[in-house]
Parts: C-alpha cells; sequence; structure tokens
C-alpha cells in the first residue's frame, strides 16, 4: 500500500501525475524548484492550460490531498518527472534528473519506490539507481544486489498527448521498466492506484527504449510527409492532392506534412537514441534532420514573398507547437515567427488565441503584435497559417482573397 507519494517537478507532465493519485485517494507532496508553481498550486491553480488539470489540482488541494513543496519530504514513492532537454551537442542535459535524485536521497529509507517518469536515453533509470546509492550508501539500491533491495527503482514513461493529458493518463497502457523484476512489480502497484490501462512489466533499459521508439516512430513518418511536400513544390505538385491520392490504397497512410516538429517529445527524444547508438541510427537521424530543417523551408517561402510587397503586412497564425493548447516548447511556429521578426520581413501580427502575452522572444522587437486573428487576417498582405488550433477554422476564404496565403496545415483545403 502507499499512503503517500511524492511527486518531483510539477510541470506538464508532474502536476497531472501528482492529481490523478490525489483524486484517488493518495497523499501527494508536489515538490518544485519554482516558487510560483507551489503557491498556485497550493491555491488550489495551474500555472499552464490543460483541459481538467484545474478542476482536478482544485479538489485535490480542496480535499487536503495535495499540498506542493519546495523540498522532499518522507513519503513511500517518489516519482520524478523532471525536464530532460537537449544541449547544443544534442545529447541528453540529466542535470535535472541528477538534481532530483541528490535532493530525494536525503528522505528515503528501506521499502520506498523511486519512480522515473522523465523521458531519458537507455541506461538512465539505472544510473539514476548508482545516483541514489553514492548519497546514501547505507541504503541498498537494485544497481548493487540480486536480492530485495531496501529501496526499488523503476522508470514508467509518460504517454500523453498535450490537450488530453487527464484522460490519457487514465486510459493509455502504461510501460513499467524496473531495475529488476521485484521493482517493477512494485512500480505497477503504485500506477495501479489510478491507470485503467495495462501496465506492461519490462526492465527499465527497455522501457527507455520503448518510449523513445514512439516518438522516433511519429518523426520518421512526419519527416516523409514533408520531404515529400517539399518534392511537390519543386516539381510543380500540390502536395495534399499528392498524399491523398496515395493514401487511397488500403495500405498506405501518409500523415500531413507541416511546418516542423515541435513539443517536449517527438522533436527532442529521437536524438536520445541517436547519441545511444550514433552509427546505426542512421534512418531516425536523417529523419530528425529533415524535420529540423523544415521550418527554415518555409521561413525561406514567406521572406521570399513577403519581398514582392512593399512595406509587406504578414498575419502569422499561431505560436504554439500544436493545436488547441498554449504550449510553445519547441514550436516550429514560434521559431518561424522570431526569425521573420529577426529578418524584419515585414509587420508582424500574431494571432495566438491561447496566449495573453507575446514571449519574450517576440516582445521586445518591436516588429510584432498581438491581434484578434479577424484583425490580424484584414489587415494582412500575407497570410500564414502555422498551426491548425479550431479558432482559424472559421476564417472565410472571401476574408483571404487577394492576400498571398501560406496554409501549412491544410485547414483550409
Amino acid at each position: 500500500m502507499f499512503s503517500t507519494v511524492s511527486v518531483i517537478g510539477l510541470g506538464h507532465i508532474g502536476l497531472p501525475t501528482a492529481a490523478a493519485f490525489a483524486t484517488n485517494g493518495i497523499n501527494v507532496i508536489g515538490v518544485d524548484v519554482n516558487a510560483v508553481t507551489v503557491d498556485l498550486v497550493n491555491a488550489g491553480r495551474v500555472p499552464f492550460v490543460e483541459p481538467g488539470l484545474g478542476v482536478a489540482v482544485s479538489e485535490a488541494v480542496a480535499m487536503g490531498r495535495l499540498r506542493a513543496a519546495g523540498v522532499p519530504e518522507a513519503a513511500d514513492a517518489f516519482v520524478i518527472a523532471v525536464p530532460t532537454p537537449l544541449r547544443e551537442d544534442r545529447t541528453a542535459d540529466l542535470s535535472h534528473v541528477r538534481a532530483a535524485a541528490a535532493s530525494v536521497a536525503g528522505v528515503l529509507k528501506a521499502g520506498d519506490l523511486v519512480v522515473l517518469e522523465s523521458t531519458s536515453p537507455p541506461g538512465t533509470t539505472v544510473e539514476l539507481s548508482r545516483w541514489l546509492g553514492e548519497h546514501r550508501p547505507d541504503l541498498t539500491f537494485p544497481h548493487e544486489t540480486a536480492d530485495v533491495p531496501d529501496v526499488r527503482v523503476a522508470h514508467c514513461p509518460e504517454r500523453v498527448l498535450p490537450g488530453r493529458t487527464m484522460i490519457e493518463i487514465v486510459t493509455n497502457d502504461r510501460v513499467v521498466g524496473g531495475v529488476g523484476v521485484g521493482c517493477a512489480q512494485r512500480a505497477r502497484e503504485l500506477y495501479e492506484v489510478f491507470t485503467e490501462g495495462e501496465c506492461l512489466l519490462t526492465d527499465a533499459t527497455t522501457a527507455e527504449l520503448a518510449k523513445l521508439s514512439e516518438n522516433a516512430f511519429r518523426d520518421v513518418n512526419i519527416a516523409f510527409a514533408n520531404e515529400l511536400s517539399t518534392i511537390c513544390d519543386q516539381l510543380g505538385s500540390d502536395a495534399e492532392d499528392v498524399i491523398d491520392l496515395a493514401n487511397r490504397h488500403p495500405r498506405v497512410d501518409i500523415l500531413r506534412p507541416g511546418p516542423g516538429v515541435g513539443g517536449h517529445c517527438i522533436a527532442v527524444d529521437p536524438w536520445f537514441i541517436v547519441s545511444s547508438a550514433p552509427r546505426h541510427a542512421r534512418l531516425i537521424r536523417l529523419a530528425r534532420e529533415v524535420n529540423d530543417t523544415r521550418p527554415d523551408h518555409v521561413l525561406d517561402e514567406v521572406v521570399r514573398t513577403a519581398g514582392r510587397f512593399k512595406d509587406p503586412v504578414i498575419a502569422c497564425l499561431g505560436l504554439a507547437f500544436k493545436a488547441n493548447i498554449d504550449d510553445l516548447r519547441e514550436s516550429p511556429a514560434l521559431y518561424i515567427v522570431t526569425q521573420l521578426a529577426e529578418r524584419q520581413a515585414g509587420r508582424l501580427l500574431v494571432a495566438e488565441p491561447h496566449i495573453q502575452e507575446l514571449p519574450e522572444s517576440l516582445a521586445g522587437t518591436g516588429a510584432v503584435e498581438l491581434a484578434d486573428v479577424t484583425t490580424a487576417v484584414r489587415d494582412a498582405d500575407i497570410v500564414v497559417l502555422l498551426v491548425d488550433h479550431d479558432a482559424f477554422r472559421g476564417v472565410k476564404r472571401t476574408a483571404l482573397r487577394g492576400k498571398a496565403v501560406f496554409d501549412t496545415r491544410g485547414l483550409w483545403r
């Protein structure tokens, strides 16, 4: 049984996980280094938009099941959900995981469970066990003993879609990898508190690679669509028509091209595989390179068109990395708009219905204004649809008449 669970990191995965445990009867201590996040959660509020999360957090806090703190406290299980960003050399920055291990180690006791949820390169969970052991030589850990360790360590990567997190965190199957069989079984008991999907047991390294493979698979398929779109542009064909016709084959399902790939998963995770096996991950590397260069292809087309206007006004619709969320992490749309501003391509009117103010990278440029979609389209010479938000579906074709239009998402076909 688990009476108290501590979730380290109250971001886009940690806070929904904390809420899921709390609303299923577990006492949860959420830990975050950001004092603003701690204060918001303790007030029953959330620091970012995710459907259903605000209600769940508010209810959990009101019931006394969820509270936030700046440092870890004693618990029966610790779930680490901290960032694993990409370094400039395209390897994983595991400093946040190491810091979490150091902070948790001081309050560990025999019988505890530590689960790494952060998406990580193969071998990271075993390393986590070693890091914990370095801080607590008085306890035994699974990397060093075949017997039952004092502290069990496992990996259970998140597998949710932003915008559906509170649904999928409950309904999706979970891959649970242990540093030893007993660790996986113990972690399964923890996630069965709220998971309706099946908990699939394996070893920690296999679980890490399975999560990375899910996103690399998506990345490769997106890269095919994006590369095909570039080829169609060169040959004078409509990529959407080509894909529609090809997809009439019963065993073909080409994805839709876009302005690039963003977010904290697909744009990052394949590099973790590449860095782990650089000689063999040739296709995965190439797909990532295709998608990394896609925003520049869109950017060059817009800049070239803007050069045909005197003092052009460019409406950029969307900044988020995907539809109907406010998440700008690794967003190709944000990159494109930032580059348009830096190149002084024209006056930029940005419509992003999910944010209240421009991000820092755009706010200080002077050439970028936040506008509603109607105003942005009305005043623009060039309209660039970068994100397929539902709010943009209602733009009438008559409003686009006489304007140069780049529909990078195929929303207005």
